[in-house]
């Protein structure tokens, strides 16, 4: 375990690490350099999920040699629950229009597939040049969407998770790993 991880968890005793710290910036870096391959000449929009992609997308981005650019979209299903609410409702449209362009849309985690798949709808009808998926975090066990995902960092198991921009109630976006609040599904 990295000390600063370490350190981190002296302060949250309630937390327990799923993915540590370096683990995680090894697997940006090597997401980064898979996506740098796949769109080379075509450099895409990155597509950030508010408010939890947003540490990923910051490491992402910097993790691609290419002149991407970004941009946000806000969807909710969760509210402030645990479990999505089966609605998902768009909070924060996209800024610039996206027609002929290359998106990658960039998700802290693919869980029911509900929110995903709505997003997806959405942008489809912009008609972009290619529409694909990078996710931080898929959970298979919790799946009613099957969606072809082009990237994906880590498969968990169907724990509740925080960290690196994932939350509970606002809290905890700001740790460098992934963790498991205990005492939670």
């Amino acid at each position: 375990m990295h000390a600063t991880d370490a350190a981190w968890l002296k302060r949250f005793p309630e937390l327990e690490i799923l993915i540590d710290s370096d683990t995680l910036q090894a697997r940006v870096r090597e997401l980064g350099e898979q996506i740098t391959r796949d769109y080379g000449a075509h450099p895409p929009l990155l597509v950030g999920v508010l408010k939890g992609s947003l540490v990923f997308l910051a490491d992402l981005m910097r993790a691609i040699p290419l002149p991407v650019s970004y941009d946000f979209v806000a969807i909710s299903s969760y509210g402030a629950e645990t479990q999505t609410t089966g609605q998902v409702r768009l909070i924060k449209d996209l800024d610039s229009p996206i027609h002929g362009r290359h998106v990658l849309v960039v998700e802290d985690i693919y869980d029911t597939g509900l929110t995903l798949s709505y997003l997806l709808g959405l942008l489809r009808q912009r008609e972009p040049a290619s529409l694909r998926v990078c996710t931080l975090l898929a959970k298979p066990a919790r799946r009613q969407v099957a969606l072809e995902i082009a990237y994906c960092g880590f498969e968990i198991p169907d724990r509740f998770v925080v960290g690196y921009g994932l939350d509970y109630g606002e809290r905890y976006r700001n740790l460098p790993f992934i963790a498991v609040l205990q005492g939670q599904p």
